[in-house]
C-alpha cells in the first residue's frame, strides 16, 4: 500500500512581539517543558513539527522525547522514545524556520493523546507560541525528558513550539483544516477533552479528518493577535499536507476587537459589512484557486459579552449585514454553516442561547461547541 504524509494535529501559532496581547508571552532557560496533544487521524508512523516563526534568535533543543500520555504530566515510561533530526538528538530551530523531526515508527490511531517533552537548555527569550493547547502543559528545571512525571511542575496554559504532527497514511486520505478565531481554536471549551467544534464535528466524519489552525482574537483583515487570515493562509493551510477543504469562522474579532480598544469612545477602525464581504470572497477566491473546498460560516452571537467595548451598535450591525450576505445567494463559498442559527438564543439570537454560554458571553462552552458540529452535515467535509 502507497502512504503519504498527512497532518494529523495542529497547533497555530503567535508572535509573542505583538503590541496588543492577549496573552503574556514567556520565556524558558534550562527547562523541560512537556506538552500533551490528541492526534485526529492516524498512520504507521509519525513526525513531530517544531516553530521558531517567531523568535528573535536561534532556538536550542538540547533533546526531545514522544511518549504515550497517561494522565497529567505522566508518561507510560515503555513507550518514551527520543526524538531525533537528521540524525541527531540536539538541534538548533533558526530564526523563522520550522523543522520536522525524523519519523519514529510508532503506529498512532485517531484520539491518541501523545506527550512531547523538549529539554531548551539556553535562553529561548519569548517563544513562539500557542493561545489554547490541547491541555495543560508543564515546566520543571533541568532536563527531565525521560522522567515519567514532572514532580511540582508549572502549570503551562498556553503552548509552546509545538506546531503539529503528520502521520503517515494511506495516499489520498484527505483531510479538513478548521481555519479562524476563537471559535475555531475552542477557547471557553474544557482544556484536554479536545471539545472545540471542530474536533467534536471530526470524530462524525467516516473518512478523514479535521486540523484545527484557529488563534484566540485572530481578524481577517488586520495583523494583531496573529497575523490576519488572509496572511497566513499559505502557511498555516495551504501548507498543510493532505488538506482538501477548509472550514472558516472568522470577523467576530474585526467587530468586537475595535470597540475593546477605543472604549468607551465608538470603535475606532471598524470595518464595514462590504469590507468584510471581500475580504471573504477574497480568501474563498484563493482556496478555489489552489483547488481547495471553502465551507464559510456565518458569524457566531456574541451580545451582552463581559468585555468591555466588543459589543458596540455598529459592530451588531455590520455583523447582521454579513450574516444575511453568507445565507443568501451571493456569496463565494462552496457552502456555508449557519453557527449562528446552531447557537444562538431564540428569544434574542444575537445572544448566545444559556446553556450554550459559557460565562462571558462571547464563547461557547462543550455543549454549545457540539451544537455547532451536530449543525453540520458532515456530506459538507467528504474528505
Amino acid at each position: 500500500m502507497t502512504t503519504t504524509w498527512i497532518a494529523a494535529h495542529r497547533s497555530a501559532v503567535i508572535n509573542p512581539h505583538e503590541t496588543f496581547r492577549l496573552f503574556e508571552p514567556r520565556a524558558f532557560h534550562d527547562q523541560t517543558v512537556r506538552q500533551s496533544l490528541r492526534l485526529a487521524g492516524g498512520g504507521e508512523a509519525l513526525r513531530i513539527r517544531l516553530s521558531n516563526r517567531y523568535g528573535k534568535e536561534p532556538l536550542l533543543i538540547g533533546g526531545a522525547h514522544l511518549a504515550v500520555r497517561t494522565d497529567g504530566s505522566r508518561v507510560d515510561p515503555s513507550s518514551d522514545t527520543p526524538l531525533r533530526f537528521t540524525g541527531a538528538e540536539t538541534v538548533t530551530v533558526p530564526v523563522g524556520a520550522e523543522i520536522v523531526s525524523d519519523p519514529v515508527e510508532l503506529p498512532a490511531s485517531a484520539g491518541e493523546e501523545l506527550t512531547v517533552s523538549l529539554y531548551l537548555p539556553g535562553d529561548t527569550g519569548p517563544t513562539t507560541y500557542s493561545a489554547i493547547p490541547y491541555d495543560i502543559g508543564h515546566a520543571v528545571r533541568g532536563d527531565q525528558l525521560s522522567a515519567e512525571v514532572l514532580e511540582d511542575a508549572e502549570e503551562l496554559t498556553t503552548g509552546h513550539f509545538l506546531a503539529g504532527v503528520d502521520v503517515l497514511a494511506p495516499a489520498g486520505t484527505r483531510i479538513a483544516v478548521a481555519f479562524g478565531d476563537s471559535w475555531i481554536e475552542g477557547a471557553a471549551t474544557t482544556p484536554g477533552t479536545d471539545n472545540n467544534f471542530p474536533a467534536q464535528l471530526s470524530r462524525r466524519l467516516t473518512r478523514g479528518w479535521i486540523v484545527n489552525q484557529g488563534i484566540s482574537g485572530n481578524r481577517l483583515l488586520t495583523d494583531e493577535v496573529g497575523e490576519r487570515l488572509l496572511a497566513r493562509l499559505d502557511q498555516d493551510v495551504l501548507a498543510v499536507p493532505g488538506v482538501s477543504h477548509v472550514l472558516i469562522h472568522i470577523g467576530l474579532n474585526d467587530l468586537g476587537l475595535p470597540g475593546a480598544q477605543s472604549h468607551p469612545e465608538p470603535p475606532a477602525d471598524l470595518p464595514t459589512a462590504a469590507d468584510l464581504t471581500a475580504g471573504l470572497t477574497a480568501l474563498a477566491d484563493r482556496l478555489h484557486a489552489a483547488g481547495l473546498i471553502a465551507v464559510g460560516a456565518t458569524l457566531g452571537p456574541y451580545e451582552g459579552t463581559i468585555y468591555d467595548g466588543v459589543d458596540t451598535p455598529e459592530g451588531q450591525a455590520v455583523r447582521g449585514e454579513v450574516n444575511d450576505w453568507l445565507r443568501g445567494p451571493d456569496h463565494p463559498f462552496d457552502a456555508v454553516v449557519d453557527i449562528a442559527a446552531a447557537v444562538a438564543d431564540p428569544d434574542r439570537p444575537s445572544r448566545i442561547r444559556a446553556e450554550f454560554n459559557s460565562g462571558d458571553g462571547l464563547h461557547v462552552n462543550d455543549a454549545g461547541a457540539k451544537a455547532i458540529a451536530d449543525a453540520v452535515d458532515p456530506t459538507l467535509l467528504d474528505l
